[in-house]
């Protein structure tokens, strides 16, 4: 099954010597479960040909928000639209939970509570998993289609599921205790108040569980794809 990266930002030059890019990000993630990466740089104008050129599509994050006026972000959305009314497979990471919320009808702004970042456990319907999540926007007004499968009392709208033609998710589960570590580190003086006091205390606190989320992404692109090609 071939996995199509739509790349919406970039990690910071000074983490990528260690880390790469996101789409190199999520090919670690999704290693073992016999998927083909691709990856398209959506945030540069770079779009695949068409909706079938991949058999799934993951939507990565961004510094950006859904909301900007930039150029790439209206023909994304076009793209979302096509491939979701065609039921080829979405996930969505932060961003791309946001923005594929957004293109369906949803509303994403800036949360008035302001930032999460850190180590933070989401319900989920399938049990509790600890994930990474760097964020301050969120999606506040649910499209029609979607339904909550993940929250927390700070993100209600954690993690959403669109039957089988989308899911999506507000943590990032492609991030490294190291990536996100540096983040903080690299971005103290950015943050307001005792944010990145708490960040770095949830890190010393415990792991997080990309695994847990990487096996639910898999299993929902190859359940998602059998319905869509049967």
């Amino acid at each position: 099954m071939k996995i199509g990266i739509l790349q919406c930002g970039y990690p910071p030059e000074s983490a990528q010597p260690f880390y790469g890019t996101y789409a190199d990000a999520f090919t670690r993630l999704l290693d073992g479960y016999d998927f083909e990466i691709l990856s398209w740089a959506c945030v540069d104008n770079e779009f695949p040909d068409d909706i079938h050129s991949a058999d799934g599509w993951l939507i990565t994050g961004s510094k950006f928000g859904a909301y900007e006026n930039l150029p790439w972000i209206p023909p994304l959305e076009q793209f979302l639209r096509e491939a979701y009314g065609a039921c080829v497979p979405i996930v969505g990471i932060c961003f791309g939970h946001q923005i594929l919320a957004q293109a369906l009808g949803g509303k994403v702004e800036k949360y008035h509570g302001g930032w999460s970042i850190g180590r933070v456990t989401y319900d989920l319907d399938s049990g509790p998993v600890s994930l990474y999540a760097w964020h301050q926007d969120q999606v506040t007004d649910l499209p029609p289609d979607a339904t909550v499968v993940g929250s927390t009392p700070f993100c209600q709208n954690a993690a959403l599921s669109y039957g089988h033609k989308a899911f999506t998710v507000q943590p990032h589960p492609e991030f490294t205790h190291e990536y996100i570590h540096h983040l903080v580190t690299t971005r103290r003086n950015e943050l307001p108040g005792n944010v990145a006091d708490v960040a770095e205390k949830s890190l010393a606190d415990g792991d997080a569980q990309p695994e847990v989320m990487a096996d639910r992404i898999a299993r929902f692109f190859r359940t998602a794809n059998s319905q869509h090609t049967t």
